[in-house]
């Protein structure tokens, strides 16, 4: 997303030829390495065959990949909404704004619910992160963090802990108390340090191990307790701004999206790019799995969201419509997996059929962008954010 993407250039000395230069962050074996344009460059060219350039090898990557969309393409029988055609078509829906919490002094930027499905995380531009009381709109815990823009915000899966990071490039744990006058500050963990700003931020199925997504182009997985840095996932060419967990709890892939157009499956055991998908046209703001975790979801600065199915390794459905000409900044299934609910930049949440690819409703209340669209876990209200620094809860 254009205006959530900052870059960080580096000047100093280049650790291959100690000119001082602009450097690039790069990673070698896991290990982080600041070379020169040219250093990369030299590098990229070292162990090349006979006749062999790095213009050949982009010819050769690009030819390949034609190929496998050709081979993809075979096995595109039928579409998604054809196969729904016999399926019945939803009712009248009819969903409105419960709840509205204030309290943020800038734009709200992240949200996530607690398994407990009360209460809710929210990270914020004005630096602030705030656990809400969604039942009665309280504010029960809030913390300033040292920078502004906290693009990212998680709850622990106990619900004994939240984890938030953004500009300052750190993800910080703060362990959570019944006693709300507690000085929370105090008790910060910083856990994760990329070398550009924190993306987004989830626990895995403990609160032991978390997984962030950043700016440098890479995603990690981080031991909460020691701070140490457990896999990290090298694939994406650009900005790293979205990641989502696998719904099953032996679940060990995730997917991330980014300023790459790409949307990348990785395994959290290898650190290795399982599957990739990349028919976007713009960034990729949001990823979500679907329920069964055979599917996932995603949402992008081209207006579009889209389904893909990971057994077919294939794209499989497209919401959109041509008077949608705002990006969608996030995405979530309802609880079966039937509806998609949609945030986009228009102020709007556009709630989709996913069988059928169509448009069931708008929902309008928000007066800027919508940035952060979660689903409760027992799937009977929905909370967004938006650039009106406020949340809504509806049902």
């Amino acid at each position: 997303m254009c205006d959530q993407t900052f870059l960080a250039a580096t000047f100093g000395p280049c650790d291959n030829c100690s000119a001082n230069r602009p450097l690039m962050n790069i990673y070698l074996k896991n290990e982080p390495i600041n070379y020169c344009s040219l250093c990369v460059e030299l590098m990229a060219c070292q162990g090349l065959a006979p006749g062999e350039t790095l213009a050949s090898l982009k010819t050769e990557s690009e030819n390949l990949k034609v190929k496998l969309e050709e081979e993809r393409a075979k096995l595109h029988d039928v579409e998604l909404h054809q196969v729904a055609e016999k399926v019945e078509a939803l009712g009248q829906f009819v969903m409105k704004t419960r709840r509205t919490l204030k309290g943020h002094g800038n734009k709200v930027l992240c949200t996530d619910w607690c398994r407990d499905k009360r209460r809710i995380v929210s990270s914020s531009q004005d630096g602030k992160v705030i656990v809400w009381d969604a039942y009665t709109t309280n504010k029960e815990h809030a913390v300033t963090m040292p920078c502004t823009w906290v693009m990212a915000c998680a709850y622990a899966p106990s619900g004994c802990a939240i984890a938030c990071g953004g500009l300052d490039n750190k993800c910080s744990v703060y362990p959570l108390s019944l006693d709300k006058n507690e000085n929370l500050a105090a008790k910060k963990k910083s856990v994760a340090m990329h070398t550009n700003y924190l993306s987004a931020c989830s626990f895995t199925n403990s609160d032991m191990q978390i997984l962030t997504s950043s700016g440098d182009g890479t995603c990690a997985l981080w031991d909460v307790e020691s701070g140490q840095l457990l896999q990290s996932f090298h694939g994406h060419t650009a900005d790293v701004l979205t990641l989502d967990l696998g719904p099953s709890e032996t679940s060990n892939i995730f997917i991330s999206g980014g300023c790459d157009k790409k949307a990348n499956v990785w395994d959290m055991r290898s650190g290795q790019n399982i599957q990739s998908f990349e028919t976007h046209d713009s960034d990729i703001n949001a990823v979500k799995f679907y329920p069964s975790g055979d599917a996932f979801a995603s949402g992008s600065d081209d207006a579009t969201c889209r389904l893909f199915d990971l057994r077919a390794d294939r794209e499989v459905a497209i919401y959109s419509k041509e008077s949608i000409i705002f990006g969608a900044s996030s995405v979530d299934f309802s609880l079966s997996g039937r509806l998609l609910f949609a945030g986009y930049n228009d102020y709007t949440i556009n709630v989709w059929d996913v069988l059928k690819g169509t448009r069931v409703a708008i929902l309008f209340g928000h007066e800027n962008r919508v940035s952060t669209v979660r689903v409760s876990p027992d799937g009977t209200a929905f909370c967004s954010g938006s650039w009106d620094n406020t949340l809504r809860i509806w049902a």
